[in-house]
């Protein structure tokens, strides 16, 4: 398995899809290869700052709430 060490730079924007499901992110990264450590398990690593992981909570929380908002209401269930 390849592995990678990518560093995120700066988020610029995201947007989700109603029909795939997936939520995309435009950023900028620094991608290195990363050689795997012999006895533990080859992983790629995502690295940011508190201020840039600050900024990918706002920007899921937004397109979540979008997400949510195009689900139909359920019509069973609680209701308030």
């Amino acid at each position: 398995m390849k592995t990678q060490h990518i560093e995120v730079q700066k988020f610029k924007a995201a947007s989700n899809s109603s029909t795939s499901g997936l939520v995309t992110f435009k950023l900028d990264a620094l991608v290195k290869d990363r050689e795997p450590v012999e006895g533990i398990e080859p992983s790629t690593l995502l690295v940011m700052t508190e201020a840039n992981a600050r900024v990918l909570m706002a920007l899921l929380k937004t397109q979540l709430t979008e997400m949510d908002g195009r689900k139909p209401k359920s019509r069973h269930g609680r209701h308030g």
